[in-house]
């Protein structure tokens, strides 16, 4: 009883990377907030927690690599995308010209007669 109390208080880690992941992949900012907050939370909990609570967060978090690995890769194909929508943002807008990032530091790499 007392275990199934527990995780109410502190859903299971795997639990909470799980709900974040559908929730990045709806959009939900809400949710994520609310699920950044519980991370928050989990993480000053810890600081505080005895040596059986460690143990159990411990076990939960080996037991969660491969959900936490997943999420990892979802927030970097999120952070790609959203670099992509601020770029074509940013050129919509006139803010950005087409291939300014690649001009800088350009250097040629080919004699120009087009012997290569």
């Amino acid at each position: 009883m007392q275990e199934s109390e527990e995780r109410q208080e502190h859903p299971e880690l795997r639990e909470l990377v799980v709900e974040a992941s559908r929730a990045l992949a709806r959009l939900d900012a809400e949710r994520l907030e609310e699920l950044a907050l519980s991370c928050q939370a989990l993480t000053q909990d810890l600081a505080r927690a005895d040596a059986v609570e460690r143990a159990l967060l411990g076990r939960q978090a080996r037991e969660s690599v491969g959900d936490i690995a997943i999420f990892a890769r979802v927030l970097e194909a999120t952070r790609a995308n959203l670099n992509v929508m601020n770029r074509l943002r940013d050129l919509r807008a006139g803010r950005l010209e087409y291939g300014e990032p690649q001009g800088r530091g350009w250097t040629r790499t080919e004699s120009g007669h087009g012997d290569n």
